[in-house]
């Protein structure tokens, strides 16, 4: 304990000198920073070895360094924040269904969203009052969510109208209501607001500029991913693998055009950071401009780019990723890229279930790397500088992230911070039967699950990690499947009267039929394929 005493006296003084009702800075409790310190002290030995190569060898030229002034002196800066106090993006409005209650989570608190009969959007806790049955497994009845356990209907206001089992005359207990969540549609999206002790603040709602630009548009996707949401983040915050991991997914991923970037940090608030980022060697070019990405809190990434064509005229790009933590190792992102540039050539012709599909193809890449790095995470138990060797050129938006983390994680339920971590305290709840086995059978509605390949419910499926939450994909799957057993049945027709026929032009005109039926029924077969099997590299198939 003697070894401890100056480190307690130094926590007493900065924390003395840093608790400043301006700054809204509010020290670690003693015992928490104690624990942290004894915690680096303990696994300091682990990767010495490597930080003393990296600073014989002079590295810190291309290594960001891990340590700060303030944590050098024992100091760490801590923001208030809670992370129920903010605006999660839920779902695309666009694919909230219409005749069926959708089951979503937000960190560990699971939600039900639905339409009720005047189609306005309703969110309550997933639960029904009465046994804790999920709301989600239910079904709308005359506007209205039904409890399939016993049948307890709530209007939007999540007052119960109905108990089939109650007497005649009783009336319905006041408590027998669900709990409500606030909710928002703002530019296609649907916010929700978790704290239930504080009132909505609308102004913390993210408002994109370039979305509302005229001629603005842009192609919207949504995925469910089997990681953390601070990995999913950290991997969209990193330009630097796009070549490599996404070589020649489409024309403008090249591993040859891999190399080193540049950064510039613009910006440091309590609710993010923000900056200017581009290749090194374009930097100098004439009318060349960089990209500007901001991350601001809980959860959204916007990259954006100005562009100036030949004729002088200012186009404005997007890439924005609103990231939802959906579970421990788990996460939901909604994608929007979009311009105010024309579509040109055959860009035109290409459909938009195409672009959906090639963007599952992406994240499928990227799922091998980042659910291993999820996993060494967890089990390592230290934080990220005890495990990244970041890079100036390629690694500063994660270094940057991963230090707000330090910030803020105090007010999350768990989080990997640079220098800090603070692991679930509880165990991920598994559910072993799918969502929706004996409410929707036949697996139409969007994150009801089913039997059969196609249609489990496993985060590793293309089909239910993007097509059931999509409903221009799921409708397209639904028309080459009826596309295709059309054409099947003709080529049959067509081949048995060929058989029958005895003329030579008409067999050849009905066996021609048939080849163009079969040629049909192959061509929706491989795009039913595209919609819902995993891309696996080349060299890992067996």
């Amino acid at each position: 304990m003697a070894l401890q005493q100056p480190f307690l006296s130094e926590l007493l003084h900065s924390t003395s000198k840093r608790l400043t009702p301006k700054s809204s800075i509010f020290p670690l409790q003693i015992p928490q920073r104690l624990n942290l310190y004894l915690q680096n002290k303990q696994f300091k030995k682990q990767g010495r070895s490597c930080c003393a190569i990296a600073e014989n060898l002079e590295d810190q030229s291309v290594i960001l360094g891990n340590s700060s002034l303030e944590e050098l002196r024992g100091q760490r800066e801590i923001v208030g924040y809670d992370w129920t106090e903010e605006w999660y993006p839920l779902y695309l409005t666009k694919n909230v269904p219409d005749d069926a209650p959708l089951g979503l989570t937000v960190f560990d608190k699971q939600v039900v969203l639905y339409k009720d009969g005047s189609g306005e959007l309703r969110c309550f806790e997933d639960r029904c009052p009465h046994r804790l049955a999920k709301l989600s497994e239910g079904q709308l009845y005359d506007g209205k969510l039904e409890c399939l356990y016993h049948g307890w209907q709530f209007d939007g206001d999540g007052k119960c109208v109905k108990i089939p089992q109650l007497p005649e005359n009783a009336s319905i207990p006041r408590s027998a209501c669900a709990k409500t969540y606030e909710i928002r549609d703002s530019q296609g999206v649907v916010w929700i607001w978790m704290s239930h002790r504080t009132p909505p603040n609308i102004n913390k709602i993210p408002w994109f500029e370039n979305f509302e630009r005229e001629g603005f548009r842009d192609i919207s996707t949504i995925h469910e991913l089997p990681y953390d949401h601070s990995i999913l983040l950290e991997n969209l915050m990193d330009p630097a693998h796009v070549p490599i991991s996404h070589d020649r997914t489409d024309f403008t991923a090249k591993r040859e055009d891999a190399g080193p970037l540049f950064f510039e940090v613009t910006e440091r608030t309590n609710r993010g950071f923000a900056g200017w980022w581009g290749k090194e060697k374009d930097q100098g070019k004439a009318n060349y401009t960089p990209n500007f990405l901001r991350f601001e809190a809980p959860c959204v990434l916007h990259n954006s780019r100005e562009i100036l064509d030949e004729s002088g005229e200012r186009h404005y790009f997007s890439g924005l990723f609103l990231c939802r933590p959906s579970g421990q190792g788990k996460s939901m992102l909604i994608v929007r890229f979009g311009n105010t540039r024309k579509r040109t050539g055959i860009l035109k012709f290409i459909p938009n279930w195409f672009l959906h599909q090639n963007a599952s193809k992406v994240f499928e890449q990227d799922m091998g790397f980042l659910s291993s790095q999820n996993e060494i995470l967890m089990k390592e138990k230290v934080p990220t500088k005890k495990l990244y060797l970041n890079l100036k050129s390629s690694d500063t938006w994660v270094a940057e992230y991963r230090k707000w983390m330090d910030k803020v994680g105090h007010g999350m339920p768990y989080h990997f911070g640079h220098s800090t971590i603070f692991l679930p305290q509880q165990p991920a709840v598994v559910e072993h039967a799918p969502a929706g086995f004996v409410a929707n059978f036949s697996a139409a509605q969007p994150a009801k699950g089913g039997i059969g390949g196609m249609y489990a419910p496993n985060p590793a499926n293309r089909y239910f990690r993007h097509v059931v939450h999509c409903k221009d994909c799921r409708n397209v799957v639904k028309a080459f499947e009826t596309w295709k057993k059309t054409l099947s049945v003709i080529a049959l027709v067509s081949t048995a009267f060929a058989i029958l026929v005895s003329g030579r032009q008409w067999k050849a005109l009905l066996l021609l039929s048939t080849s163009l039926c079969l040629a049909g029924a192959y061509a929706c077969s491989t795009a039913i394929a595209m919609n819902t099997t995993n891309f696996i590299r080349t060299h890992r198939r067996l």
